[in-house]
């Protein structure tokens, strides 16, 4: 008999390289189960998207719910789960308008042309991203990229786009200039390895932005919607952006994204130069202002204060084996320690004990942890890798 593995491969593009844990049958709060009857504490979250953990009672009900109403209706008509969800976004974030989209990088191209818009009649063209960041992978967000693993073979990218060598505040002030129209920015870059931004660099940011008169996007479509502990990431470090990307959490498990920004920078966008089949669509929009309730309400303080008990367990760590962990980062739930070596090693460790991480820039093990994280399963994952560091030793 055919595997489902072996008819996947004669189906689908080979695009991805599966975790080796068969097929997954059931996904429920923090745990994954597969067709082998295996379970698994899921400490990746769907890549940042499960805040509230798999399938959630409340997004579940809010689904079934929508589903009985309409699926899909296009743009073309006005509905409530798409207002509502808006005004919750201006609620908790402060920011006046949000045009929604189907996914973070459509998010991204969104912002991007926003930015473009705005500038339309000066010559102020180019658009910045800083080295290491990932933004998606349609051609405006390849083009503010650096990493090759992403953009060979893909070229030519968007024109009057690059990349600022690092976040070194001489290096972003050689970059800027009067043509620059935008730098988008990852408070904390997630694929780049838990990378935190300077608070110079973010001041720096807002310094140049006066002089050049350039907007700044926040891409928190992994740091954003409470998964620091704070609604969105740039808050930790006093950064002020003119327009905030976000997806993943916002659609409750569903595709979503989101633009923000000011009511004036919205208003450049007039009916019918920019839209979306797909985006807003109402399923999403209601899971996704349940999450935002539950989030808001619980779940971001618990981001806060879990992801410190790890970070503190995870310093203990590397000061017991300086050998083996070169540094521990992150804020709230999105946490990364980056090994010396062999940190596929480890993540192979804790496959063997059922335990799901992932691994990024090089030798970074990277964990997104639901949003409804406990304390015993915080224990389970920090023991867990304790053994995998004490074996490797």
């Amino acid at each position: 008999m055919t595997t489902l593995a072996e008819r996947e491969k004669s189906a689908l593009f080979p695009t991805y390289d599966r975790l080796p844990i068969g097929a997954v049958t059931r996904a429920e709060g923090v745990h994954i189960t597969t067709e082998r009857g295996e379970t698994y504490l899921d400490a990746i979250a769907g890549l940042g998207v499960n805040a509230l953990g798999h399938s959630h009672p409340a997004v579940v009900e809010a689904i079934r719910e929508q589903a009985g109403k309409y699926l899909h209706l296009s743009n073309l008509y006005l509905q409530e789960p798409q207002v509502v969800l808006a005004e919750k976004l201006e609620r908790a974030s402060g920011w006046e308008r949000t045009f929604f989209t189907n996914s973070g990088t459509e998010a991204v191209e969104g912002a991007i042309k926003l930015a473009r818009k705005v500038f339309s009649d000066e010559a102020k063209t180019e658009i910045l991203g800083v080295a290491n960041g990932f933004h998606g992978r349609t051609y405006a967000p390849l083009s503010v990229m650096d990493k090759g693993k992403y953009r060979d073979n893909f070229g030519p990218f968007v024109a009057d786009a690059a990349c600022i060598p690092s976040y070194d505040v001489p290096a972003l002030e050689e970059a800027v200039s009067a043509r620059t129209a935008a730098v988008i920015v990852e408070t904390i870059q997630g694929e780049g390895g838990i990378v935190e931004m300077p608070r110079e660099f973010a001041q720096a940011l807002g310094e140049f932005r006066e002089k050049h008169k350039f907007l700044i996007i926040a891409d928190e479509i992994q740091s954003g919607i409470g998964r620091t502990g704070r609604f969105f990431a740039y808050e930790h470090i006093g950064l002020r952006p003119d327009i905030v990307v976000c997806a993943k959490a916002i659609g409750g498990g569903l595709p979503l994204g989101a633009i923000l920004t000011r009511r004036e920078l919205a208003e450049t966008m007039r009916a019918g130069v920019h839209g979306t089949t797909f985006g807003g669509n109402a399923l999403a929009c209601v899971a996704g202002s349940v999450t935002l309730d539950l989030i808001e309400k619980t779940y971001m303080d618990n981001a806060a204060h879990e992801g410190d008990y790890l970070l503190k367990q995870f310093e203990a760590l590397r000061s017991e084996h300086p050998k083996s962990i070169r540094e521990v980062r992150g804020k709230g739930l999105m946490l990364g320690i980056e090994f010396i070596a062999n940190a596929r090693q480890v993540q192979k460790q804790l496959f063997e004990n059922h335990i799901i991480t992932n691994v990024t820039a090089g030798e970074v093990l990277r964990m997104l942890p639901p949003l409804i994280f406990e304390r015993k399963h915080s224990d389970e994952l920090t023991g867990a890798i304790r053994e995998a560091v004490e074996q490797m030793d």
